[in-house]
């Protein structure tokens, strides 16, 4: 019997571990993976499973955080370009994934920021009047570009001079990219930042003038009870994402933690996915 081909998710999840395999993902001279606490032996225990289930890690030295994070950013990056871009049978659009850069003033649903920047900047004397939190800086975002009236309009007309003359889907109304997604990248959750997702996510829902982008986050956190600290609750995120989530889950049942069910509520919850499902989720 003919085997079958292997999905284009799999071959690009498998390429994601190992750029984190090759990067960041490293194991220490005594054990301890990247992604553990060093100071909390679940940690360390649940991240050694992990990274076993996920690939064979190098000995080396832990990067610093920044770098650990970037790379960690990079991957995500290339994943989506892999997986989400080869979906427009699915969310047809001119689509571009790339790197955050924090100037979500391009966009066309965040594009008066700008200008509300240059009016305080004017008048500093307002900004203690006007404290309007405008600096949300995502690590990883999906933009579609507007479409022209060609595109629009064929195979027949849908929209002439007289209609639709205010939609950003248009390019003739909106020359600027529309914000399809958000993306915080997460190496690991520790409790004095895990408020900047969420904060960043609130920003954004507060502060945009149209529809609301998917918002989400990806992870190599190990401990359950961190994953949650960004993962419960529905009002900010849509939901995160674990770079390895049925890895983490086989390391969380072998170690005997299984009958500490606060994993599987995240999953059952729909508040924890695995990086596989965000592709198509983003085609929502």
């Amino acid at each position: 019997m003919r085997a079958k081909a292997e999905g284009l998710i799999v071959q690009a999840r498998r390429d994601f571990h190992a750029a984190l395999l090759a990067g960041p993902l490293t194991v220490s001279a005594n054990g301890v993976p990247a992604i553990a606490d060093a100071a909390n032996k679940k940690s360390i225990r649940l991240a050694q499973a992990l990274v076993e289930g996920v690939g064979a890690a190098k000995t080396k030295a832990k990067v610093a955080g920044q770098q650990s994070g970037d790379e960690f950013e990079d991957a995500v990056l290339v994943f989506l370009r892999a997986t989400f871009l080869a979906l427009p049978h699915l969310r047809p659009g001119n689509w571009t994934v790339e790197k955050g850069g924090g100037q979500v003033s391009r966009f066309e649903q965040l594009a008066h920021l700008a200008e509300l920047a240059r009016f305080l900047g004017e008048h500093p004397g307002l900004k203690a009047a006007m404290p309007v939190e405008y600096f949300i800086t995502p690590d990883v975002v999906v933009s579609r570009a507007p479409e022209p009236d060609e595109v629009i309009n064929h195979p027949r007309v849908i929209a002439d001079a007289s209609t639709a003359v205010h939609s950003p889907l248009r390019r003739q109304n909106n020359p600027l990219p529309l914000l399809h997604a958000t993306i915080s990248c997460k190496w690991t959750i520790r409790s004095d930042r895990v408020q900047n997702t969420r904060t960043e996510a609130q920003n954004l829902i507060r502060n945009r003038n149209g529809r609301v982008p998917h918002i989400v986050a990806v992870t190599a956190e190990p401990l359950p009870s961190r994953i949650g600290a960004i993962a419960q609750g529905t009002a900010d995120l849509d939901c995160v994402y674990h770079f390895a989530l049925p890895e983490l889950i086989a390391a969380h049942t072998s170690l005997g933690y299984d009958e500490d069910d606060f994993l599987k509520s995240l999953v059952d919850a729909k508040r924890l996915r695995d990086i596989s499902d965000l592709p198509l989720d983003l085609a929502i």
